[in-house]
């Protein structure tokens, strides 16, 4: 089973590139450091339900989009 904390990072990455958003303004816009940031989209750091939900604000999108397995579709 892949980690959460991977597939996480894996979405928030994919998500963010999607959408056209630098690190830095994600970062500004959900009131984290961009290191910080960087580091939740590399797998180091576990991230808090209060950030997910800023992250989710920020991109427009439901926060369980981040732990969406590939090639699974929206129900």
């Amino acid at each position: 089973m892949e980690d959460l904390r991977e597939l996480f990072a894996g979405n928030l990455r994919r998500i963010r590139h999607k959408k056209g958003v630098s690190q830095d303004d994600l970062a500004y816009s959900a009131e984290v450091s961009r290191s910080y940031l960087s580091q939740i989209e590399t797998g180091k750091y576990n991230v808090s339900l209060k950030v997910i939900a800023k992250l989710s604000e920020v991109l427009d999108v439901e926060p369980a989009e981040f732990l969406r397995r590939p090639g699974r579709k929206k129900s």
